[in-house]
């Protein structure tokens, strides 16, 4: 089996960038090839590293509650650039103030993200989506994020 290539980095104009540098750490450490992009990164920039990379997957981090804002549009740039069947992943603290997370997962997953993890999903939880997501594509299966996530019973996430 190839090494699976992630694109990873901070969208919009977002600082935060400790977590996305732990998580990417993590991911090399369980095998993955990581093509770290940083903070404050433009959405097309993911899509252009994933293309000049072959990547299987772009995992895209917001810390500052404006994802709603930096990610609209995100699949389509990458059905624009010839990418309709990578799979995309979101994560952090997405929105500003507290709203129940299912309201956000659905919010991110109708704008086209295969997954939307919640503020403080361990790293264990990301690495086991990560592997079933591609087992279930390697199946010619389609990954269904409606199937039940690990991180929502084990931290009280409001569904």
């Amino acid at each position: 089996m190839k090494t699976k290539t992630l694109v990873t980095g901070v969208i919009g104009a977002d600082t935060h960038i400790v977590g996305n540098r732990i998580l990417s750490m993590a991911l090399e450490k369980a095998g993955y090839k990581v093509v770290a992009l940083g903070a404050l990164t433009p959405a097309g920039d993911f899509v252009k590293a994933a293309i000049e990379t072959a990547a299987d997957a772009i995992m895209v981090s917001s810390l500052y509650g404006q994802g709603e804002i930096d990610c609209r549009g995100f699949r389509d740039l990458c059905v624009e650039a010839g990418l309709e069947e990578i799979l995309i992943y979101l994560g952090g603290n997405l929105v500003v103030g507290k709203q129940p997370w299912r309201d956000v997962e659905q919010r991110f997953l109708g704008m086209g993200f295969d997954r939307a993890f919640p503020p403080g999903t361990r790293i264990e939880d990301v690495l086991a989506t990560l592997a079933a997501d591609f087992a279930a594509r390697e199946r010619g299966e389609r990954v269904d994020a409606a199937l039940p996530t690990p991180w929502a019973s084990r931290q009280g996430v409001e569904t």
